[in-house]
């Protein structure tokens, strides 16, 4: 068992950003069972010390692998790019402007009539905008080259964000059900 493998490695595939979410899910699995404490129970505690781990190294692998914007950090670190998250604030004007809208109408959404309808709205539309994203850091993977790359950073910085609105509409929607 080797530790020190990348998540690709991991589940034998080709480093990149497209995946096969079905052959993902069927890999995880397999790599699950070959490591499930059951097979390692009359093993020495060191095997089964080691089963453990790499039953948490597959879970961390599948986690980060199964979600594009954890995928792409991933990649993106793997090609030694940093995104900058903590340190580099930057944001397309057009981009911060948007955020503020959609901060504003979530605010306005406890004051609203129907307000499940306008969350279901306001996440109906991020979710595209995230779609989008998505398609566009597929894109930037497959260029590849430094300039792509530093875009792909940014669009990780943005997906972020989308990402936080769209887990604030989902809270959101709890609350009133």
């Amino acid at each position: 068992m080797d530790l020190t493998q990348s998540h690709f490695e991991l589940f034998g595939l080709d480093p990149g950003f497209d995946l096969d979410r079905d052959k993902l899910a069927a890999i995880y699995r397999d790599l699950q069972r070959s490591v499930h404490p059951d097979r390692f129970a009359g093993a020495s505690e060191h095997e089964r010390r080691l089963s453990v781990q790499r039953a948490a190294q597959i879970n961390d692998a599948y986690r980060t692998l199964g979600d594009p914007l954890s995928r792409a950090r991933y990649l993106l670190e793997l090609k030694g790019k940093a995104t900058g998250e903590q340190s580099n604030t930057a944001m397309d004007p057009a981009f911060l402007m948007e955020q503020m809208e959609w901060r504003e109408r979530l605010e306005q959404v406890a004051h609203a009539d129907q307000p499940l309808q306008q969350l279901g709205d306001i996440g109906s539309e991020l979710g595209q905008r995230r779609k989008r994203m998505v398609q566009r850091l597929s894109g930037l993977f497959r260029t590849g080259s430094d300039t792509a790359l530093e875009q792909a950073a940014q669009q990780v910085r943005e997906l972020r964000f989308i990402e936080r609105l769209l887990q604030e509409v989902a809270d959101k929607e709890d609350r009133f059900m």
